[in-house]
């Protein structure tokens, strides 16, 4: 009798791990995207309040308001650096709309990322943003980012158009979404737009866009 002790727990485990298992499941639902339309005043997005409450609007239409989403904005101060684009993200993973994953963590994020892409930075519906063999460039992402995420160290330039509450003068970093353009592939730090303005934006590859993540 106690040799069928082992074999009726084997029995038990093969009926209830997979059950298991499949309650574990990860969750691969959209915590990243490409907003499928800019906010229409160039990069005056209202601060990091109204790109946030873009990203949110966007994410609810789409069906995914019930994640916290952030924009992945740096901003800067005069006498020390400003809020870092990602610290405001979570720590990941995050997936696009189709449940590809875009980065594990933060690391992977910006050290090793090779999969933010044309094929993969979707906008919130899934579909793709438009690249720099579209019939019209859009590629040009809103970040006001260093390469690994920080804001810039004060000097005498401006990289995210006055804390991204102007539509006239000043500059805001970019990234490339689609990995082109420039001799830059970076898809948050590639150059500076022309200017805050939607027509500024638009001349340099842009159409306002910004990156939205889920942060919880």
């Amino acid at each position: 009798m106690q040799r069928k002790a082992p074999i009726a727990a084997l029995f038990l485990s093969s009926v209830l791990l997979p059950g298991i298992a499949l309650g574990q499941g990860e969750d691969r639902s959209m915590s990243f995207f490409v907003t499928s339309v800019g906010m229409g005043n160039g990069a005056d997005l209202g601060g990091l309040e109204g790109a946030d409450a873009h990203c949110q609007k966007l994410a609810m239409a789409a069906g995914a308001g019930n994640r916290t989403w952030r924009a992945y904005l740096s901003t800067e101060e005069s006498t020390k650096r400003g809020v870092f684009a990602r610290n405001r993200v979570g720590q990941g993973p995050w997936y696009n709309a189709h449940g590809v994953l875009i980065a594990a963590n933060l690391t992977d994020l910006h050290l090793y990322n090779k999969t933010i892409t044309l094929e993969t930075a979707l906008d919130e519906n899934g579909n793709p943003v438009k690249g720099r063999y579209a019939d019209r460039n859009e590629h040009d992402i809103l970040t006001g980012t260093q390469a690994d995420g920080t804001a810039y160290f004060p000097d005498d330039q401006d990289h995210t158009c006055n804390n991204w509450t102007s539509s006239d003068e000043g500059s805001a970093q970019v990234g490339h979404h689609d990995r082109h353009g420039g001799g830059n592939t970076s898809w948050n730090s590639a150059h500076g737009s022309r200017g805050c303005s939607q027509e500024g934006l638009r001349s340099t590859g842009g159409n306002g866009y910004f990156y939205c993540f889920a942060a919880d």
